[in-house]
C-alpha cells in the first residue's frame, strides 16, 4: 500500500548499444521468413506479405533511397494514404538512417506547406491522390517519390541496416500543440525498444498472435500497435484494406482468426450497432486507445462477445505507458497501472503552468497531473526547433503530460481529463486554437471559440461558437474550415452567440461553452 502517487516498476531492459529501429522490427521474423507478417484484408481475399518479403522490401527501399542521393540524417516527408507503402517507406528510411516524418493524408496543402517550411525535407514520398503541399515537384529542389517509384524500390538491392547509438534521431511525428501550432516530436531509435514494455503490460502479445488493427496504415496507433509491435515479436498483423466497410469488421475478425483486436472506442461503438455479431472463437481480447473508453461501451462489448477490452493511456511524446492487461485487469473506473519498467507520478496540477510549483507527488486518491520519468526509454528527444517549449515540459526528474488523473493505493490510474483545453477527435488530439485561427480568417466572424461537446452519451465532437452580425451558413463555414484544416480538425457543429463567455482576464471559458451547448435546442 502506498501513501503518495508514485510508482517505480523497476528499470526497463537496456537497449543494445548498437541499434536500429527497423532492424529490430524485422528481426522478429528471421526465424520464420515464410510466415505471414501482414495480411491486408479485402472482403473476399487477403493480400499476404511474409516476414521474408517484408524484410526484402524494407531493405530494398533503404538501398534505393541511398541511390537517389539521400543520406543518413536527411528528412523524408511521408505523404501517403491508407496504403502498404506507408509502413514500408517508414521502415525503409529508418533502416539506413534517413528520418521519416509520417503525416495524415487528410492534411490540407497549407498545413503541409507549413511543415515543409519547417522541416526542409530532402524528399517527399507522395502517394496516389495525396496533396503534396508544394506548387510543383521541383519548386525547391525537393525530390518527389511517386507511387510507381515506391513500388519499384521494393525490388532494389538491399542496404545493410545503419546501426548506431539508440539515442540518435529515428523519426518525427506531428502532434497538436496548446499554442495552436502543431509540434514536431522527435523520437529516437530506442522508442521501439521501449514498446516491448507493452507486450505484457497491455497486449499480452505472443509470436503466434494474429492482431487485427481497425485503423488505416498511416495512423501512428496502427503503425505501432498494429504493425511494428507484431512484426518485432514475429506475429501476424491484419489490416482491413482501403474502403472496407467497418460493418464487416466483425466478420473479418471471425473469418481471419484474429486473436487480438485493436481499435479506437468509436470503432467498437460502430460494430455494436450491427449486433448480433458473429462468433469470434479465436479472439482473446480487444485493445483500446486514442481516447477514453466509456464504461458502458466496454461492458456492452463484453456482453455481446464475451471478450474484455483492455485500455491504455499515452501520448505522442511517449506512446502508451499506463494500461490494463489480462495479467493485471483494471478495477472499475480505472484505465490501468504503469507498465513494468516505468516510473510514474501524479503531481500537483499547478506544475503544468507554474515553473515555481513543487514537483512532489500528491497523496494517493488525490487528483493531479500525470508525469513520467525524464529517463523513460520511450520518451521523445524533444520538439524540433522548439527548445524552450521542450524545456517547459520538464519539472525536475519529471516530464509533465497534461493529463489529469488520480492514482489509488495499488497504483491504478483513473483518467479525469486534460489540464488544458485540448480536444479529442476520433483519437487525434486537436488544439482549439488551431481551429479558431482557421475560422478567424472568415470575413463575417468577429470572434470565435472551439470546444469539444457531448452530442449524445459518450459521443463527443468539435463545435465552433462565433460572434457575428448574423447567422452564417453552416455549409459555408464547413467549406472554409476544409480548405485550411485536416478533416478530423474541422468542427461538426457551428453556433452563433451574441457574446462568447469570457473570464476576468478575457480568456474564453470553454467549460461554459460546453454547458451552453447542453442547454441549446
Amino acid at each position: 500500500m502506498i501513501d503518495i502517487s508514485l510508482i517505480d516498476e523497476g528499470p526497463a531492459a537496456r537497449c543494445p548499444a548498437q541499434f536500429n529501429l527497423a532492424a529490430h522490427v524485422l528481426a522478429g521474423g528471421l526465424a520464420h521468413p515464410d510466415k505471414p507478417a501482414l495480411e491486408i484484408l479485402h472482403p473476399d481475399r487477403a493480400e499476404i506479405w511474409s516476414h521474408g518479403r517484408l524484410r526484402r522490401a524494407v531493405l530494398g527501399i533503404g538501398g534505393a533511397l541511398l541511390d537517389r542521393g539521400l543520406k543518413a540524417g536527411d528528412i523524408l516527408l511521408l505523404r501517403i494514404g491508407n496504403d502498404v507503402d506507408f509502413p514500408l517507406m517508414f521502415l525503409g528510411a529508418i533502416s539506413v538512417g534517413i528520418v521519416p516524418v509520417p503525416t495524415s493524408a487528410q492534411l490540407t496543402a497549407p498545413e503541409v506547406a507549413a511543415m515543409i517550411d519547417t522541416l526542409d525535407p530532402a524528399a517527399i514520398a507522395l502517394g496516389k491522390g495525396v496533396v503534396s503541399g508544394v506548387a510543383t515537384p521541383d519548386a525547391d529542389g525537393t525530390d518527389i517519390i511517386g507511387p510507381r517509384e515506391m513500388a519499384a524500390m521494393r525490388d532494389h538491392a538491399p542496404a545493410d541496416p545503419d546501426m548506431g547509438d539508440p539515442d540518435r534521431l529515428a523519426y518525427i511525428i506531428y502532434t497538436s500543440g496548446t499554442s495552436g501550432r502543431p509540434r514536431a516530436v522527435m523520437h529516437a531509435h530506442r522508442a521501439i525498444w521501449a514498446r516491448r514494455m507493452m507486450w505484457s503490460g497491455w497486449y499480452d502479445l505472443r509470436a503466434d498472435d494474429r492482431l487485427l488493427h481497425a485503423g488505416a496504415f498511416n495512423w501512428t496507433y496502427t503503425l505501432g500497435t498494429g504493425l511494428c509491435d507484431p512484426w518485432a515479436i514475429g506475429a501476424t498483423a491484419l489490416i482491413p484494406a482501403e474502403g472496407v466497410d467497418r460493418a464487416t469488421l466483425a466478420r473479418l475478425l471471425a473469418d481471419h482468426r484474429a486473436t487480438i483486436f485493436a481499435a479506437a472506442p468509436g470503432v467498437y461503438r460502430q460494430l455494436l450497432k450491427h449486433a448480433p455479431l458473429p462468433d469470434m472463437p479465436a479472439l482473446r481480447h480487444g485493445l483500446s486507445a486514442g481516447e477514453k473508453l466509456p464504461a458502458r461501451l466496454r461492458d456492452a462489448w463484453r456482453r455481446e462477445t464475451g471478450r474484455p477490452i483492455y485500455e491504455a493511456l499515452g501520448m505522442s511524446e511517449v506512446s502508451t505507458f499506463i494500461s490494463a492487461s489480462p495479467a493485471t485487469p483494471a478495477p472499475e473506473g480505472a484505465i490501468g497501472r504503469p507498465q513494468q519498467g516505468r516510473r510514474v507520478a501524479v503531481l500537483p496540477e499547478e506544475v503544468a503552468t507554474d515553473p515555481r510549483a513543487t514537483a512532489e507527488p500528491v497523496p494517493v486518491n488525490t487528483p493531479g497531473i500525470l508525469a513520467i520519468s525524464r529517463d523513460d526509454p520511450g520518451l521523445m528527444l524533444g520538439y524540433r526547433g522548439a527548445p524552450d517549449e521542450t524545456a517547459a515540459r520538464y519539472r525536475g526528474e519529471w516530464f509533465v503530460t497534461g493529463d489529469m488523473v488520480q492514482m489509488d493505493e495499488n497504483g491504478f490510474v483513473t483518467y479525469l481529463g486534460r489540464s488544458d483545453d485540448m480536444m479529442n477527435a476520433g483519437g487525434y488530439r486537436v488544439s482549439p486554437l488551431e481551429v479558431e485561427s482557421a475560422l478567424a480568417t472568415h470575413p463575417d466572424i468577429h470572434a470565435v471559440a472551439a470546444a469539444e461537446v457531448e452530442v449524445r452519451p459518450d459521443v463527443f465532437v468539435i463545435a465552433a461558437f462565433y460572434e457575428s452580425g448574423h447567422d452564417l451558413d453552416d455549409d459555408d463555414l464547413a467549406r472554409h474550415c476544409a480548405e485550411r484544416l485536416a478533416r478530423y480538425k474541422c468542427p461538426r457543429i457551428f453556433r452563433r452567440l451574441d457574446h462568447l463567455p469570457r473570464g476576468a482576464n478575457n480568456k474564453i471559458r470553454r467549460a461554459a461553452l460546453r454547458a451552453l451547448y447542453g442547454n441549446m435546442p
